[in-house]
């Protein structure tokens, strides 16, 4: 279901899709989960991923820098790696996962829609990962654009629309709160990436929109896209394997909805992640 870097996957640049199947939506009930989901959430899309990324600081740390043939000679070998600023941090991971990023290596240069792109992967379902390239500018509104993938008209019209990838779709990002107050994830409408971060597609917009009108969510709280990214079962793995995408774990506040449209993103990216090595 997307662009595929060697020649023997198919291309989405070249073989028309469709939007993946339809969500079915609940109403927006707001309804309570138990503590124990709540807790067992918060751990989950919080504290492990926050854990994991020490974890890999501190043994980076303490392990002496042996020179070899896999550092890439155009990355300086002597910065740390990983680099963690505050709360900002990136790090490598050997598996696609939910909430992680793709940063698309020099094998993508010159291949206008990925070059130089950092996809976020929204999911890992059965039928192949699914993500939006959070690093292209904006260049229109949703009303401006008279998108028919995106029925945004109203509430949202104003609101800048990003290309998230060549599969058509309309799709959105969304802010939720970090403690039990939040009302986002208590809908049970839209799929959680991250902590405090949300997605959904066209059909979940009307709730988005009963949202902001009852001032739990604000309009600033959303980025929209048309168009997605998406693979085939284990297509994704094949283009990783061939060095065409290299895989990595991101602090909310790196890939959150303030780097939708950050043209500097790739670079932020691989600066926090250290000297690249090719795994």
């Amino acid at each position: 279901k997307s662009f595929a870097p060697h020649p023997n996957s198919d291309s989405a640049l070249t073989r028309p899709k469709t939007s993946g199947s339809s969500l079915s939506i609940k109403c927006c009930s707001f309804e309570s989960r138990s503590p124990f989901e709540d807790v067992a959430g918060s751990f989950t899309n919080s504290d492990w991923r926050s854990f994991r990324a020490r974890l890999v600081a501190g043994e980076r740390a303490s392990r002496p820098e042996v020179p070899s043939s896999l550092v890439d000679l155009d990355t300086p070998v002597d910065r740390p790696s990983p680099v963690m600023m505050g709360d900002k941090w990136a790090h490598i991971i050997h598996e696609p996962e939910k909430g992680c990023v793709l940063i698309s290596t020099e094998k993508l240069d010159g291949a206008h829609i990925f070059e130089r792109a950092v996809i976020l992967l929204l999911s890992t379902g059965p039928v192949g990962p699914t993500g939006v390239i959070l690093n292209r500018p904006s260049l229109m509104s949703i009303k401006e654009s008279k998108s028919t993938v995106l029925d945004m008209a109203g509430t949202f019209s104003k609101r800048p629309l990003y290309f998230g990838g060549p599969i058509e779709a309309g799709l959105f990002l969304m802010r939720g709160d970090d403690d039990d107050d939040d009302d986002v994830g208590k809908s049970g409408v839209f799929e959680e990436v991250m902590e405090g971060l949300y997605y959904g597609r066209k059909e979940s917009g009307g709730c988005a929109v009963e949202m902001v009108k009852r001032g739990l969510v604000g309009v600033g709280d959303f980025r929209f896209f048309e168009g997605c990214c998406g693979w085939d079962k284990g297509q994704l793995s094949d283009e990783i394997r061939a060095g065409c995408w290299t895989v990595a774990a991101c602090s909310p506040s790196v890939v959150g909805l303030g780097s939708v449209g950050s043209v500097g993103l790739w670079e932020e990216v691989l600066g926090l992640m250290g000297p690249k090595k090719v795994w």
